[in-house]
């Protein structure tokens, strides 16, 4: 009888464990995105080997999981771009034309429609539990106490300058708060011009140093990480740093670390805010169950002195022509590594040439579900990248750019057309000719213009560029409408070249192509 019990409480104890395994197996990934704000392509050591910045971080996730080189952030400037991530949606499609939001406070709405879904709101209704933490700069509005006085200005002065941001009174209210568009939690500020103003949830909560931003972001993250670790339900973390965008301000432990520059420093603490996050999953045993992205919003600023930089021997924007706010790829073109130790394997590199845009239908196939017809209409899985499938087709048919003026440009394989003269941003110089056609594997820094050798290819880029505005689409499905008029075409002025618009969107036709192609119901 003994003999007996003893085989059923092994068959059951197999059982059980078989049951654990498969439960395990079939549990989605925790989901970590980290992007760092407005650091540029070559400032990380496993994209620049003349690189003067030590990133440990960012190459170790490169070295342990697959590093793109030919990633873009869907802007080449902050609000566009976070629109994009979140949304699977070309930022120009909404109501942002150019530019960035500019908070005044008490006057900026949200540019997210309320009903349109967001990658937090994906994943929880699949039983995510998910968090920001760090920048928004995607709008809200500050409802401030009564007798406060609203915003003030507050100036910090460091040995490498002074620095004057505002600061809302806590206790203010947020409308139009992370936490109103899939987010369980919110620890951050909406931007660099309010950065003091340290919120939770959807109220000011406390007035925070500027040299503090990034150690505080970091200890929010593995904070929320480790309340997760106790439960078995899957996370996503959107770690959203404010660096090393301006103000430059490395705390008092970093500064003069590099021997370079602030802005070098900055880049090293940047890093630094990876490197504990990796630990942190190290530590808790949940680095092979967890899918991690590093990445950056757009190339690096002006601002962090690039003439001095390169003077020290560091080109942030390596090999590439221009920097923020440009057309041209310095603009845009981005550091993204990912790790997935169960997925990805180690020491990989693609040369696939990918968007921001793309994490939406990412999660939905890791997921195995369809996307609504009208979310993700920018987004492509690079799911298949990740695993080492090899693909007749491209991830991204073309991907398309825009700089901070409202110009376009589109890429697709080696060919680079950009709709205007000049950088279309912050870079001065041009060679006369009102658009440019670059071949990007052979020419890199984009100073051999083809717009006049190559009129057939002009025409396609032309076609596939109008098509995606017209659609309010790039992704197969539906043509729906863009939320205002796109004018692909503009003058030197930035005003609209009614002759060259697009063809006006209408909802309800079907495009020639077929709907969004199948996702395996059983995909890792």
């Amino acid at each position: 009888m003994k003999h007996i019990l003893k085989k059923v409480v092994l068959l059951l104890a197999l059982f059980l464990a078989a049951t654990l395994v498969s439960a395990d197996e079939s549990r989605p990934p925790n989901i970590i995105f980290i992007m760092a704000d407005d650091q540029g392509y070559g400032d990380a050591s496993s994209y620049n080997p003349e690189s003067k910045i030590p990133t440990p971080g960012i190459d170790r996730i490169a070295k342990e999981g697959i590093r793109f080189t030919d990633a873009h952030s869907g802007s080449a400037v902050c609000t566009p771009t976070r629109y994009g991530l979140i949304t699977g949606r070309y930022s120009w499609r909404s109501r942002l034309q150019r530019g960035v939001l500019e908070t005044g406070g008490s006057q900026d709405d949200t540019l997210i429609s309320k009903d349109l879904l967001t990658v937090p709101a994906l994943l929880k209704q699949h039983g995510y539990q998910t968090a920001l933490v760090g920048k928004w700069h995607l709008g809200y509005r500050y409802e401030f106490p009564k007798g406060s006085g609203g915003l003030t200005t507050i100036t910090t002065k460091k040995p490498y300058g002074t620095f004057k941001v505002r600061a809302a009174p806590v206790g203010s209210k947020i409308i139009g708060s992370p936490v109103e568009f899939g987010f369980d939690e919110f620890h951050g500020f909406h931007h660099a011009r309010d950065m003091h103003s340290w919120s939770t949830n959807d109220t000011v909560t406390e007035t925070i140093p500027l040299d503090q931003v990034i150690a505080r972001s970091t200890r929010e993250s593995i904070g929320f990480i480790e309340r997760q670790v106790k439960s078995d339900t899957p996370f996503f973390l959107y770690l959203a740093l404010g660096s090393p965008h301006t103000p430059i301000v490395p705390s008092d432990a970093w500064v003069g670390k590099s021997g370079i520059t602030p802005y070098a420093d900055f880049v090293m603490e940047t890093d630094h805010a990876t490197v504990e996050i990796l630990n942190a999953l190290d530590r808790r045993g949940i680095a092979d169950d967890t899918l991690i992205f590093f990445t950056a919003d757009n190339g690096c600023s002006p601002a962090a002195n690039i003439p001095q930089l390169k003077e020290k021997g560091h080109d942030p924007s390596y090999s590439l022509r221009g920097h923020k706010a440009d057309a041209w790829d310095g603009g845009h073109r981005v550091p993204y590594v990912v790790r997935w130790p169960k997925v990805i394997t180690a020491g990989r590199v693609s040369d696939e040439v990918i968007c921001h845009t793309n994490l939406m239908a990412t999660c939905a196939e890791i997921l195995g579900v369809e996307l609504p017809e009208s979310a993700g209409v920018d987004s492509f899985s690079i799911l298949p990248v990740l695993r080492g499938d090899k693909a007749a087709e491209p991830t991204h048919p073309y991907v398309i750019h825009h700089s901070i003026s409202g110009r376009f440009a589109i890429r697709k394989g080696d060919w680079k057309f950009i709709a205007c003269k000049g950088s279309g941003g912050w870079s001065r110089g041009d060679d006369g000719k009102a658009s440019q056609l670059y071949t990007m594997a052979k020419d890199r820094k984009e100073s051999n213009n083809l717009v006049t050798a190559k009129p057939e290819v002009i025409a396609e880029l032309t076609r596939l560029l109008e098509t995606a505005v017209a659609d309010g689409r790039s992704t197969p499905g539906p043509k729906l409408e863009n939320d205002v008029e796109v004018a692909i075409w503009k003058d030197e002025q930035g005003k609209t070249a009614p002759r060259q618009m697009a063809p006006s969107q209408k909802k309800g036709k079907k495009n020639t192509k077929e709907s969004r192609p199948a996702i395996r119901a059983n995909a890792p």
